[in-house]
């Protein structure tokens, strides 16, 4: 029998006979009644197929927007949009999961105790709260714009389609770095976490760095499915752990504890509720914003989920719940149960698990296992932000080569949709970790963060500022509100908020960093590096944002000349609603109560 080859699967098709049932898997839309033998090709040649490249997959798809904000080829983009050329693998609880748990990492579990000793525990509240508002305002604008246009690989699309070219080129770069950045920070952490049990440094660091960050980045090469797997399975540890300690944390202020002794708010009025005064309190923001850090990675992600129209709405809406439970409450808990002047605070950093104020509320209770518990949960936490890291920051860097922005070579997107060069280069940069064992670990990290350290703040403030422009510009070119799939629920305004207190987080933090906590006893070197200690990020930005600008010579997005049709997700609203509404109709009265806050 004569067999040729008809697909690149490996299936046979026979000239000479026929099947039974017609085949219609030619693609040439007839019927083919002709034999068909599938061959399965061996598992390793398989697995080193996917790694290459498919030719006509793009983060941005072709056409959507260019190096210089206009678009190109409308009529092919308008086709090649319907379609994101990432893996759509992610699913609602993928999602969900993301949006509660994702970002809990050392920012709330280590971090949280350098903004207790700097500012005190009603800093603490007022600042992560008004972070909280601010985000929930944030993540709801990105929600709406991603449903609309879920434009896979990183937010800048959206700074350059509707504020400036060149502001998306720094912010995209800006989000790239801020990422990059935090993936060896985080396994460093991971590395230091150890001397809870290897007290005695019986153990170099470098093997733990080595199994941390060879896991993260196997996670990784499965694709979005893996991300999304170990997230969904990091998350629910973390959620557990958080619910946990807040039970435990109650039980302990109203006196549960071994010695049984009442803590009730005795550290407000003992050391006091402020330290540092104002300026203590302000010098909390950053470390606010750092812990909040990837809140916006559920749009990230949006694109990568098979119904964003579903599934993006219900993740944004609880993110406020991850606010006010998780951060909030279990902040407040432990600035009832850990005085700012503990001496074990003073030596707290970023990557200094021992100074974990979750932990130091457990030891000073006297309960001897469960701190070890709580480290094992800093170190899960750990590992998961470094895996939403290479997440991050590929899909950044893939978008930027798509758009011209970056070399091409980091467009390379295999046949499993992973996009490979890019998963490799912010994999490359993890191996700064092995600095652990160096003895200037401290001193890399400092400037890791400083490169780093704003960059949240720049890139909500640039979601709510597109957001704000996109609303304009749909509303003068005769579009209603009802159009929308997704309306953000704070609306314009919270996108006004949102940007306002970006800026003046930014101001402060300038405020701050020239003039720190006791500056009078400082040299001028030691304030001119307290300053790029604490404000690297925005010169960094300013000087991508003008060397762009006045190299390539961008226009500023005008309202009325933005386009609003090309990359837009195509929806049956009206059936669409009329389906969601037969749904609410069927569901019982508890769940009905839950989908209004969830």
């Amino acid at each position: 029998m004569d067999y040729h080859p008809y697909n690149d699967k490996g299936s046979f098709r026979s000239k000479n006979s026929f099947a039974l049932s017609p085949d219609y898997s030619s693609q040439r839309g007839e019927p083919s009644y002709e034999e068909t033998t599938i061959y399965k090709e061996r598992w390793p040649r398989s697995m080193y197929d996917s790694f290459k490249r498919d030719p006509n997959l793009t983060v941005t798809p072709r056409g959507v927007i260019g190096a210089n904000g206009r678009v190109f080829d409308p009529e092919i983009a308008a086709v090649v949009t319907a379609t994101s050329p990432l893996a759509r693998k992610l699913k609602s609880r993928h999602l969900q999961m993301i949006a509660i748990g994702g970002s809990i990492g050392t920012g709330l579990f280590v971090a949280s105790g350098k903004a207790l000793e700097a500012g005190g525990p009603a800093s603490i509240l007022i600042c992560f709260s008004l972070i909280g508002v601010m985000l929930y305002c944030t993540v709801h604008a990105l929600g709406e714009l991603a449903v609309l246009f879920p434009v896979a690989g990183s937010f800048s699309a959206y700074s350059t389609r509707f504020i400036d070219p060149a502001w998306g080129f720094a912010m995209g770069w800006n989000y790239a770095m801020q990422w990059l950045v935090v993936l060896p920070l985080e396994i460093i952490a991971a590395s230091i976490t150890i001397n809870f049990w290897d007290d005695k440094g019986k153990y170099d660091h470098a093997i733990f760095v080595t199994v941390f960050l060879f896991a993260i980045i196997v996670i990784n090469l499965f694709g979005v499915k893996g991300y999304g797997e170990a997230e969904f399975f990091f998350s629910i540890i973390k959620v557990i752990a958080c619910v946990g300690y807040i039970i435990l944390g109650v039980v302990l202020n109203c006196g549960g504890g071994v010695n049984g002794e009442y803590v009730g708010g005795r550290s407000w009025s003992n050391p006091g509720a402020f330290h540092n005064g104002f300026k203590g309190l302000c010098s909390v923001f950053v470390t606010a914003a750092f812990a909040f850090a990837g809140t916006e990675l559920v749009g990230l992600a949006a694109a990568e989920t098979a119904n964003p129209r579903k599934s993006l709405p219900t993740a944004v809406k609880q993110v406020f719940w991850r606010i006010s439970l998780f951060y909030i409450v279990s902040l407040t808990l432990v600035g009832l149960l850990v005085p700012y002047d503990d001496p074990r605070l003073l030596s707290g950093g970023s990557a200094n698990a021992a100074a974990s104020p979750f932990v130091i509320s457990i030891q000073n209770a006297g309960i001897e296992v469960l701190p070890s518990v709580m480290n094992v949960v800093i170190l899960i936490s750990v590992l998961s932000v470094g895996n939403s890291a290479i997440f991050g920051s590929s899909r950044t860097l893939a978008a930027l080569a798509d758009q011209g922005q970056a070399p091409k070579i980091l467009g390379y997107i295999d046949r499993k949709g992973r996009p490979l060069v890019a998963i490799g280069v912010a994999s490359a940069v993890g191996f700064i970790a092995f600095s652990a064992d160096s003895g200037a670990q401290g001193t890399v990290l400092d400037w890791m963060l400083a490169a780093s350290g704003l960059s949240s703040i720049c890139t909500w403030g640039s979601i709510c500022l597109a957001h704000i422009r996109f609303r304009r510009a749909w509303r003068l070119q005769g579009h209603s509100l009802d159009e929308l799939a997704f309306q953000s629920q704070p609306g314009v305004v919270g996108s006004w908020i949102g940007f306002i207190f970006n800026c003046l987080v930014l101001v402060v933090q300038f405020w701050v960093g020239a003039w720190p906590v006791g500056y009078e006893r400082k040299t001028s070197a030691q304030q001119v590096n307290s300053f790029f200690l604490s404000y690297l990020a925005c010169p960094i930005l300013v000087t991508f944002y003008v060397g762009y600008k006045f190299w390539f010579r961008t226009p500023f997005m005008r309202c009325k000349d933005m386009d609003l049709k090309t990359g837009i997700r195509e929806l049956n609203l009206p059936e669409l609603l009329a389906e969601e509404r037969a749904e609410r109709a069927a569901w019982p009265k508890w769940k009905k109560a839950y989908k209004v806050v969830c």
